[in-house]
């Protein structure tokens, strides 16, 4: 059997390092917003090449907070991928904004800057491109749009930790960006996590009051804040494994090189990068037409795969009452998109098995017309 994605053998090797984490935690005493999330902050914001990093208790707090931060609320709108996990959408729905979905690039499943300048109104306060499956979004041409109209550029970054573009790392690429800890993302804790990164030094200040109950010093409130802080045995979890990541993150590039290649010649639609990119590979996710066929297929073989994601965020119920502009790329998605097994500890030998079933269920590229 290969497994999409095994968490027990994904953190074997961090075992030692894990548990020596907890004890310290255990020790000290302090188990929220004390030195482990400190050093945590310090030591993320410095690996992702930025002054800040304000560790909360999840992505989907990260995006929500810094909106809040930025003070966008009811009557702004907010540009957002159609092809996106649903997080990245009720963010901006909870702080009261519109949620503006654009069609993403069939080849990457990242935004379309064309399409989110022809999306641009007055009423329009911020763009919020999301690296999706670990690629960084084309973020040259939507930081041009976002300070040719005043807008902000916030990242949605829970998919591409250590991603670069023109090597730069997500979450040093916008006015802001919002990380994920959730156990399966590249850098995954044991349970919910986030963080904020931003070089915005007042920015980084209102966020440390919001997620603590809109205080920065005890018992005196400044702002209605919530509570959403990342705990110091996440922290220390988080500090355990991160200086692994890299070597992590290069052993999925080398594994996602072995997909492309020996999936080149077989009828699959695969991911782009783009000029300038370096993908993490949080995801490897192709196209495939008869997709539930080519899954089941694959299960039939002891193969795991999952969809990144079936259903597209403005055909879900929660958006239902929303009047969403034609988003024919998002739709056509949502029916195609198949992700294959790609972790740190994947073997070369597992993804040949996944290259080598894909052969026989699907056969080879059909040559153009």
């Amino acid at each position: 059997m290969i497994d999409f994605l095994n968490l027990r053998r994904v953190n074997a090797p961090h075992e030692a390092a894990l548990a020596a984490a907890m004890q310290r935690v255990l020790a000290s005493g302090w188990y929220i917003l004390g030195e482990e999330c400190r050093q945590f902050e310090a030591e993320f914001a410095r690996w992702c090449g930025t002054r800040h990093a304000v560790g909360v208790a999840n992505g989907l707090d990260a995006l929500h907070l810094i909106l809040r931060a930025m003070d966008i609320g009811p009557g702004d709108e907010v540009i957002v991928p159609a092809n996106t996990f649903i997080a990245t959408w009720m963010a901006v729905s909870q702080v009261g904004a519109v949620p503006v979905p654009v069609d993403p690039r069939p080849d990457t499943g990242n935004i379309d800057p064309e399409q989110v300048a022809a999306a641009i109104t007055p009423r329009t306060r911020a763009l919020l491109p999301v690296h999706l499956y670990g690629q960084v979004a084309e973020m040259a041409a939507l930081r041009a749009l976002a300070d040719r109209y005043g807008l902000k550029l916030i990242e949605d970054a829970a998919q591409a930790h250590g991603a670069r573009q023109h090597g730069v790392r997500a979450g040093a690429l916008g006015d802001a960006a919002a990380f994920s800890f959730y156990p399966g993302k590249n850098l995954g804790a044991l349970g919910d996590g986030g963080a904020i990164t931003t070089n915005d030094d007042a920015l980084a200040e209102r966020l440390r009051q919001l997620r603590n109950y809109g205080s920065a010093l005890k018992y005196h409130h400044e702002c209605l804040g919530v509570n959403s802080r990342l705990d110091e045995l996440q922290a220390a979890i988080l500090r355990a494994k991160l200086p692994a990541l890299d070597a992590e993150n290069a052993t999925r590039q080398h594994l996602a090189q072995r997909y492309l290649a020996g999936l080149a010649d077989i009828d699959v639609g695969l991911p782009h990068t783009i000029e300038g990119g370096e993908p993490v590979w949080h995801l490897f996710v192709i196209r495939v037409a008869e997709r539930e066929r080519v899954q089941q297929a694959l299960q039939a073989r002891g193969i795991a795969t999952l969809v990144h994601y079936p259903i597209a965020c403005h055909a879900q119920a929660a958006y239902a009452d929303q009047d969403c502009p034609p988003l024919p790329v998002a739709s056509a998605l949502q029916h195609q998109v198949l992700s294959l097994p790609i972790s740190p500890v994947h073997t070369e030998a597992e993804i040949d098995a996944v290259i080598a079933a894909l052969s026989e269920i699907i056969g080879p590229r059909r040559s153009a017309a």
